[in-house]
């Protein structure tokens, strides 16, 4: 009950302190302390989202294609990279730090490659979501299985497990918790990463979208393309959360008791 108390009371700060900025936006923008050109008003980018809004759903539409189908194959090599480099250290010791390596490289400076090479359809940005989405996962998951409790591990090798069934009763059960700490964070980068990847060549989409009210400097139209992006990232996360809740049911009941 209490813990329930204190995510209520953090909601509500959280949703006072959102009121607060645009409030204070608002204001700044109506008194004309900021080019209207510069910084639209929060009332201008609703008006703007609800005006444009069918279009942005046509947009969307082809951007949430490319994330889903990024974000699946990001979190299925990020899933096999991370069980083979658990089983095998001469090969964590090999891959772990080319990982690493290729999320030191911007974005902004892959996808321009990637379109060159694989062209304006769909397959260069999946491939850029799957560079931004398989690093979370895979790290989460290998510090799940590497944190593993090896008593537990002892105590089932005592018992003649092999490592698949110690795999599956211990490490993998250990992991789910890391694992969808990563998902959540793989989710909001598949957006983001196909809106970027879309900046720099397409025919639909909300970097599309984003691009073309860029060029005739309709910035409520591009804060309204920012708007709608945050809250599919939210949504996402959000799905995350539930799909955890199903997969992780023991939690609840811990909670509860």
């Amino acid at each position: 009950m209490k813990r329930k108390f204190q995510s209520i009371t953090s909601r509500l700060w959280s949703a006072a302190a959102l009121v607060v900025i645009i409030g204070i936006w608002q204001v700044a923008a109506s008194a004309g302390l900021v080019p209207g050109y510069m910084l639209p008003s929060p009332v201008e980018v609703v008006q703007a989202l609800i005006t444009d809004f069918p279009l942005l759903m046509e947009h969307a539409k082809v951007t949430l294609a490319e994330a889903f189908l990024g974000l699946f194959c990001g979190v299925v090599l990020g899933f096999v990279m991370a069980v083979i480099m658990d089983r095998f250290d001469r090969l964590y010791q090999a891959l772990y730090p080319l990982i690493v390596v290729t999320q030191t490289i911007p974005t902004v400076a892959i996808a321009p490659l990637l379109v060159l090479w694989f062209g304006y359809e769909m397959l260069p940005k999946v491939i850029l979501i799957v560079i931004v989405t398989f690093f979370p996962v895979t790290v989460g998951l290998l510090n799940g299985f590497r944190s593993a409790d090896r008593d537990m591990i002892n105590l089932l090798r005592s018992m003649g497990a092999g490592r698949v069934q110690i795999f599956r009763y211990i490490k993998l059960p250990g992991a789910m918790g890391q694992f969808f700490s990563s998902l959540r964070i793989s989710a909001s980068y598949s957006v983001v990463g196909a809106v970027i990847s879309e900046w720099l060549g397409g025919f639909n989409g909300l970097g599309v979208y984003m691009t073309r009210v860029k060029k005739a400097f309709a910035f409520d139209k591009m804060f309204a393309v920012i708007l709608l992006i945050s809250v599919i990232s939210l949504v996402l996360m959000k799905l995350v959360d539930l799909l955890q809740k199903k997969c992780m049911a023991w939690e609840q009941t811990e909670e509860k008791h």
